[in-house]
């Protein structure tokens, strides 16, 4: 006999399960945990179970109509259970499907260089080998594989972007129902991968300050490196800022050089505050660099580029400094004495341009506590200025 709407709701759970059936094969399974709707065939030499649904959601019409069909695809020779599989798994949308929905919504705050580079590194490290992957069913073991294995060619930084990449597409997909959870939450960087030695760059003591200053002024190699050495101790950016520093960059009259995003460690725009020492080097490099795009251009007759990486390094090095201090060190000696000073700790960082960013500060303010990073500036410019007279007025007494 065939079931009724009332048999099917009044239907309660014994002590154990038991069925209802409908005349065709079909058949409510009613137990403690809720009400079933199944179906038993064989397909093949197989003994399958399909399942349309759980009562009240799939009502007694629902599951007649869905048994329908399935008999149908058995009746033509198919296996209605492998038809309802593949369905949902193209239905399923695919980890590579949720990271280009990602992408399209990350991409429109980064720089058109930044966005290439993030999606380039994605197709070579992680779509090949979980892009097939459906989001909803990703674990963390698939996640940490794929990150080892770029971590074992010997890319640790590469794994660890790659990592929190991961983790900003599945939590996308939560974000969006695309998948229930994120697994990779599950994962921390140091749980997998190990920790890189901290670089120690090569500083002198703030005490060795006094006489690197009378050596810089001293310089007697090109014009443009004792400048640059100059520059680089009153605005302590790093290296690669500064021998990239175009003229466009620099606003003379408002005494700032903004740094664009792409060509900053952190890809966020960064101002430097210029006291009016730097303002007078750089004066002294117009004069120089008349009509050149670079400010630090290179001496190679024939490049339009900007001088090498090295060349503030090799200066040190000819001033008797190899091993003693770096480009970099620059940046140390000036935080050291700035602490020392009393200057707070946020002003410094900001100069220092040291604040992590991703999207949840995307909003990062630039320009934050700039007229306070403007006095900061100006008075370690004086500073400078004051250890070099103390080194006049020590040599003289000696």
């Amino acid at each position: 006999m065939k079931l009724s709407d009332v048999a099917v709701r009044q239907a309660k759970p014994k002590e154990k399960p038991f069925k209802l059936a409908d005349g065709t094969g079909l058949y409510l399974l009613v137990n403690r945990a809720g009400r079933y709707w199944r179906y038993d065939y064989r397909f093949g030499e197989k003994r399958k179970t399909i399942s349309y649904g759980v009562y009240p959601v799939m009502t007694l019409s629902a599951a007649r109509e869905a048994h329908l069909a399935a008999k149908r695809e058995l009746s033509e020779g198919r296996d209605p259970m492998a038809a309802r599989k593949a369905d949902k798994q193209a239905d399923a949308m695919t980890f590579k499907a949720v990271a280009e929905k990602w992408f399209a919504h990350w991409k429109p705050s980064k720089t058109e260089k930044h966005a290439a580079d993030v999606w380039r590194r994605l197709e070579i490290d992680i779509l090949p080998t979980l892009g097939d992957t459906p989001a909803n069913a990703l674990t963390a073991a698939q996640v940490r594989d794929c990150i080892k294995a770029i971590e074992a060619r010997g890319a640790l930084d590469i794994a660890k972007r790659q990592l929190q990449k991961c983790s900003q597409i599945m939590r996308y997909a939560v974000a969006h129902d695309l998948a229930e959870r994120n697994p990779v939450a599950d994962i921390q960087p140091s749980d997998i991968l190990p920790a890189r030695k901290k670089r120690n760059y090569s500083r002198i003591d703030a005490k060795e300050l006094p006489q690197l200053l009378r050596d810089m002024d001293a310089y007697v190699g090109g014009e443009h490196t004792r400048l640059a050495l100059q520059l680089m101790a009153l605005t302590f950016v790093r290296t690669g800022e500064l021998i990239g520093a175009r003229w466009g960059e620099f606003d003379m009259v408002a005494g700032r050089w903004s740094i664009p995003a792409d060509r900053m460690k952190m890809k966020t725009p960064h101002i430097v505050p210029l006291s009016k020492q730097a303002l007078a080097v750089l004066q002294k490099l117009q004069a120089l660099s008349y009509g050149r795009d670079y400010v630090f251009p290179s001496d190679i007759p024939g490049r339009k580029t900007h001088m090498s990486n090295n060349t503030i390094l090799y200066a040190l090095y000819r001033m008797g400094y190899r091993g003693r201090m770096t480009g970099h060190g620059f940046r140390g000696v000036a935080s050291t004495i700035l602490h020392e000073q009393g200057w707070p700790h946020e002003h410094i960082e900001l100069q220092l341009a040291h604040q992590e960013r991703d999207e949840v500060s995307a909003a990062y303010n630039h320009a934050l506590y700039l007229p306070q990073r403007a006095k900061l500036m100006q008075s370690w410019a004086d500073h400078l200025d004051a250890l070099r007279v103390e080194n006049v007025v020590a040599m003289r007494r000696a």
